[in-house]
């Protein structure tokens, strides 16, 4: 089996050459249990779906010895919960494994059914991320197997709105953070990319911006008494923002829409404009934004820099900024993170895996459940199956490098835990 498959014995200790041996001759057992879970509906609204399948998961992760639990959110969160599993061992590392068991499509998504064509699998999840909740759960029977898993410390959580975050998250991620907290080490199975993996991911907030100006006859623009108007003043304002505030690497600002006129009301979350406007100077402007940045310390440079702008004003006009609570923290790439990726690489080598991992741009990815707890636990993501096309009718997990994924994901478990 090894020499057949390119990997190197003697860097492989018999315990984990058990491992990869029950991954391989499970694996039709493997893409069966994927199948099973990508054909039940768990969008994050559909409740009953999203319980549907940590029910499923609870029962595995239970006839291996895991203590289960489901944890309700409050009703007018309106999100289903999620699935914590602990096995509460003295020996070895404290591990956090972390997935999430919802998907973005509805129940009435034209997209519900798992397909195996050759070389990769569609369906809804399937690498967005159904596909790393079933290598963490089969990782972990191939421990159980050996009886490597005995007397470890490793506490699971599969999130039920990780697509559509539940608020306020001191509730939603309270237990999470308290996990987090008591970990070494906390990894996450996010879709990967070849070997793609997230030391570091992007946090974001949103922004609002209004401005003012005298209301006249538009004949009288530029006038003393009337000034620029607020058009050209929350023109002025979004051009500098993109002279002066634009350029640090991975800080994105993002104005997401307008409206102004002589009238404007909102809604009350700020999405639909109801805008009128007659030939008049432009009295008021509505600017709404979002924000990524890699660090707090990003952020505040950039909200300083936007507030000054912001405060210079144009003639007779006015301009207010303000910037909504950062709810998800980002997760800059620490010594801890960086230690984790060599371990990894190291695992890759010994696999003989000739193409290596590394660590994602954070600015070609989103945001995900790691950045919960990266503050307070060295932490890993993107540790899943590759796939491509994440949120759309043309989500695919792909199996050209199957086996090199899982097996290199189970032996980080593996030897972190026995650390």
């Amino acid at each position: 089996l090894f020499s057949s498959l390119g990997w190197s014995q003697e860097k492989l200790s018999d315990t984990e050459k058990e491992i990869i041996s029950y991954l391989s001759v499970t694996y039709d057992e493997q893409l069966t249990f994927l199948e099973k879970i990508v054909n039940i509906n768990s969008g994050s609204y559909n409740h009953n779906g999203v319980r549907e399948v940590g029910n499923i998961f609870a029962r595995e992760l239970e006839s291996i010895g895991f203590k289960t639990e489901w944890q309700n959110m409050p009703a007018e969160m309106n999100r289903a919960g999620h699935l914590v599993a602990k096995l509460g061992g003295t020996e070895g590392k404290c591990l956090l494994l972390l997935g999430h068991i919802d998907t973005v499509f509805r129940k009435d998504s034209p997209f519900q059914k798992f397909d195996h064509k050759g070389e990769y699998i569609a369906g809804p999840g399937v690498a967005d991320m159904k596909g790393g909740d079933m290598m963490i759960l089969y990782a972990l029977k191939a421990m159980h197997k050996n009886g490597s898993l005995n007397n470890r410390c490793i506490s699971i959580m599969f999130t039920g709105d990780e697509e559509a975050y539940g608020y306020p998250i001191p509730i939603s991620r309270g237990l999470m953070i308290e996990m987090g907290k008591m970990a070494d080490y906390a990894l996450s199975f996010e879709g990967g990319s070849n070997g793609g993996t997230s030391v570091a991911r992007r946090a974001d907030t949103e922004w609002q911006l209004e401005v003012t100006g005298r209301r006249a006859h538009s004949s009288q623009i530029f006038q003393e008494e009337v000034g620029a108007g607020a058009a050209f003043e929350a023109a002025r304002i979004l051009n500098t923002f993109y002279e002066e505030v634009k350029g640090e690497e991975h800080l994105v600002i993002n104005p997401h829409n307008a409206a102004g006129g002589t009238e404007i009301s909102l809604s009350d979350n700020r999405r639909e404009m109801t805008v009128y406007g007659s030939s008049a100077v432009a009295q008021t402007y509505v600017i709404n934004g979002t924000m990524r940045f890699i660090s707090m310390e990003q952020l505040e440079r950039a909200k300083k820099k936007m507030i000054e702008i912001t405060n210079n004003n144009l003639p007779n006009t006015t301009a207010v900024i303000s910037f909504d609570k950062v709810n998800v923290m980002p997760m800059p790439a620490s010594e801890g993170n960086l230690a984790l990726l060599a371990k990894l690489q190291k695992i890759n080598d010994d696999l003989g895996i000739v193409y290596p991992v590394y660590a994602n741009n954070p600015s070609d990815i989103g945001g995900s459940d790691i950045q919960v707890v990266a503050p307070f636990v060295d932490s890993i993501d993107g540790l899943g199956f590759t796939g491509a096309n994440a949120h759309s009718v043309k989500e695919v997990m792909h199996l050209t490098n199957y086996h090199d994924e899982i097996n290199r994901a189970a032996l980080l478990i593996y030897r972190l835990s026995q650390e």
